[in-house]
């Protein structure tokens, strides 16, 4: 129940007014953070009657709301939330804007679909260009890297090669930020490697009329000659794993937007996260088993071992579905339209028939993925390829969204749990335990 308000000695008239905790709801903040805005000048507070807490006036709260742009308290639960307009998950499916994400990714290709994910205008036949300074440099940086590094280690040095060669990144405006993103991609796709050890000239293209990404992504991913089935399926796999909500990698981006970092080092941060193996690099791990079930004759002892040891069989379950991943759904029957799929996808299917025996959980993006790299014999870090530049587009539109929000709003607090002070200064020689005690 809110205050009753105090009458306003200028207009003669009463206005509504909140304690504490109602305004802190209304900011989204902590009530301690609302005396922060009273010490920095931002609010004014009045006794509340009875001397029993402040009270303050509602319109002023709105009007800083309007400023600073309201933070939704975390739920009791801990998980952060943050509004965001870009993914919708629910009832087993997913939308970008709104619109159903399959239908997305397999009516229009990568770019419109990145393109409309920015600006909300689809641009039929959009293609994005590499500038050929910024590629340039991204190629050297590359090829100074040992044999060995692999597709996420190239694109991370590519990213910092790019963003020396741009001296606008600081520039956080939306249109700069937007032309920065369609550079960037096609970029760091010309910067990998083709399989065979050359670049094609040019990747292929004509600078007049470039190829698709996923065209040029191809070769950089497998020796084998692209046909059109299997570029669907690439095009069609960068077009849904563009964003996914707010997935760790996302988080991470989001984190450095907030701090005003630039979009070649929000990416970083989203690379960053994203090679972990519970992240964008699972894809390999399920690639690694569908090459062992083709090379055993079934699923059943891949499955086993995998159960026996207490390893999670890769490729299966979501936390946010019930049922099968959307995507791998959409990318099976795709790759069911390729005829060298046949055989990967089979094993894809006899793993999860498997092992379903044992725990209801069903197929995910990671292992579709697995079946178009093994299908067209590209290495087990293609998916994870394939993962980074795609979502490379989604953590542009979160940073552009991170941009409107009021800056350095994630700054979570730490719950200490140290020695208490005072403690005496360390001596040479001398260790704490991990309990905090005093070293004897």
């Amino acid at each position: 129940m809110k205050d009753q308000a105090a009458p306003d000695d200028r207009a003669g008239a009463s206005a509504e007014r909140l304690t504490t905790r109602e305004t802190a709801e209304r900011l989204g903040v902590k009530p301690e953070t609302v005396y922060a805005y009273v010490s920095r000048g931002q609010l004014s507070s009045r006794r509340a009657p009875g001397g029993r807490g402040s009270t303050f006036d509602a319109a002023e709260v709105d009007a800083l709301v309007r400023r600073t742009g309201r933070r939704e308290p975390s739920p009791a639960t801990g998980d952060l939330v943050f509004r965001t307009g870009i993914t919708l998950i629910e009832s087993d499916r997913y939308y970008f804007r709104g619109v159903d994400a399959t239908e997305l990714a397999t009516h229009f290709t990568y770019e419109e679909v990145a393109e409309w994910l920015w600006t909300g205008e689809l641009r039929p036949g959009l293609r994005f260009t590499a500038p050929a300074e910024a590629l340039a440099a991204a190629r050297r940086a590359v090829g100074a890297l040992p044999a060995h590094s692999g597709s996420t280690d190239r694109l991370r040095v590519a990213l910092v090669a790019a963003a020396a060669a741009d001296p606008l990144r600081f520039d956080l405006s939306r249109e700069t930020v937007l032309g920065s993103a369609r550079s960037l991609i096609p970029t760091l796709v010309g910067a990998l490697p083709a399989v065979a050890g050359t670049y094609p000239a040019a990747d292929g293209e004509a600078p007049s009329h470039p190829a698709g990404l996923a065209h040029r992504l191809w070769p950089k991913l497998t020796a084998r000659p692209a046909d059109e089935g299997s570029l669907a399926v690439l095009d069609a796999a960068l077009g849904l794993l563009i964003d996914h909500d707010l997935a760790a990698s996302t988080l991470a981006a989001r984190v450095a937007a907030s701090a005003r970092a630039h979009p070649y080092a929000v990416i970083s941060a989203g690379l960053g996260v994203l090679e972990g193996p519970l992240h964008g690099a699972a894809s390999s791990l399920a690639h690694r088993m569908l090459t062992e079930v083709l090379e055993r004759g079934g699923a059943a002892p891949v499955v086993a071992d995998h159960l026996r040891t207490g390893r999670q069989v890769p490729g299966l379950g979501h936390r946010l579905y019930t049922a099968e991943d959307p995507r791998a759904r959409t990318l099976f029957a795709l790759l069911a339209q390729v005829p060298q799929a046949a055989p990967a996808l089979a094993a894809a299917r006899d793993v999860v028939t498997t092992a379903a025996r044992h725990t209801p959980l069903h197929a995910n993006v990671d292992l579709a993925l697995a079946v178009l790299s093994v299908a067209s014999g590209m290495d087990a870090e293609a998916g994870e390829a394939v993962f980074a530049v795609s979502r490379t587009a989604g953590w542009i539109a979160h940073a552009l969204e991170e941009y409107g929000e009021r800056p350095l709003r994630m700054r979570p607090s730490g719950q200490y749990g140290g020695p208490r002070p005072p403690q005496p200064l360390p001596t040479p020689g001398s260790a704490a335990t991990t309990r905090g005690q005093r070293p004897q």
